[in-house]
Formats: C-alpha cells, structure tokens, sequence
C-alpha cells in the first residue's frame, strides 16, 4: 500500500506515520529523514541540497524528488511505502504521480490529520526540551517536569526552542496553508483523501487512521 501522510505542523504526523508503518508492514519515508541521509552519505543530491541550505535558500523541488524517487527504488518499498513530508506541494504531487506512473503504480490513499489552529500553537509553543539532553521533552499542560523548568529526568533546565515560539509556529501554519494544503484539493480530485481528527490519544488516531484505509 502506498500512503501520503498530510497535515499541518504539531498534528502529529511523524507519531503516526512510524505507527502506521509498523502496523503495515512498510517503510516510513520522510523529508527529514531524506535529508540527513543524503547530506551525511555526502550524495550527489545531499550536496546540492547542503550548498541550498547553507546559503539559507529552499531546496529546489527537483532535488526533494529525486531524493523521494532514489528511496522508493529501494527493496524494501516494492511492497508499499508510507510518505511523510513528501509531497509538499502540488508541483511534488504531479512529479510523484507520473514517477508512479511510468514504474506501472499509484497512491492508494492520503490520509489528512486534521487539528484545529489554536491546538497547534498550544501542542507545539507549550514544548520544553532539556539542554542537556533533547531527548527529554516536556509540554507545560500535556506533560508538565514536577518542578517547571528543569528536567525530570536528569535535572538540566528546560527551554522553548526558538522554532516553537507561538509567532513561529503560526508562521509555518500559513506556509503550510499556502504551499501544503492544497495537495489536500489535487488528491481530492482523485478520489484518495480522507480526513481524521488528529485530536486524542496516539492509539485512537492510528486506530481512525488504520480504519480509513482500503482493504488491499
């Protein structure tokens, strides 16, 4: 089976998707992931992604789809693959289509994590990572250190990243509104999306997740 995985930041598509695929049986495939793989095995892709990046520029399409196109040519996605990140826009969604396309395949369902706006900021602006160790993560009302400030775990001092400040996380609500969201239209046409209150516990969300799926 092969999912996109849609929704906007702090709907916990990263929690779903690694939930999904193991239930599925299919490799998750994120941009991220892509990303640190290609620039730290120093690949022809990394490298041109790396000069982007560093000169503070976005990544061209082409080189995020050739990524995307190198990982599902690999063994373990013949089966199926769940993406996650990818594709970020509709000119992705096209690019993805006709590479399918051309190997004699299709997307089988989009799956769009829906939240509401002001749950967003509060998920993602309530945030605190311990300096010591980002592992230990924290959030000022879901999972609140016994005393504020300092970490449960090992005692070091907990701080909002500068990504997580509520004017940056509405920032990137609206690139996602103006670049992301309208994939969610492009796969509608085609009869793929289903929409799932990303709202409650991981279990209940891959539990609508996993239903919304069509039987193989």
């Amino acid at each position: 089976m092969r999912i996109v995985l849609v929704g906007p930041p702090g709907a916990g598509k990263g929690t779903q998707a690694a939930y999904l695929a193991k239930n599925l049986s299919i490799p998750h495939i994120s941009t991220g992931d892509l990303f640190r793989a290609n620039i730290s095995q120093g690949t022809e892709l990394g490298l041109r992604a790396k000069s982007y990046m560093d000169a503070g520029q976005l990544v061209p399409d082409e080189v995020t789809i050739g990524m995307a196109q190198d990982r599902m040519e690999q063994p373990d996605a013949t089966g199926g693959f769940l993406l996650d990140g990818f594709p970020r826009n509709v000119a992705q969604a096209e690019a993805l289509d006709e590479m399918l396309k051309d190997a004699g395949m299709k997307i089988d369902a989009v799956l769009d994590l829906e939240v509401p706006e002001d749950e967003v900021v509060k998920r993602i602006a309530g945030r605190r990572i311990c300096r010591n160790d980002s592992a230990h993560v924290f959030h000022v009302e879901y999972n609140a250190p016994k005393k504020a400030g300092v970490c449960d775990t090992c005692g070091g001092e907990l701080y909002q990243r500068d990504d997580d400040s509520e004017d940056t996380v509405r920032k990137r609500l609206e690139v996602y509104h103006t670049q992301t969201e309208p994939i969610i239209e492009y796969y509608q046409s085609q009869g793929l999306v289903t929409t799932i209150s990303a709202l409650g516990t991981v279990t209940e969300v891959t539990q609508r997740a996993m239903a919304a799926l069509p039987s193989e």
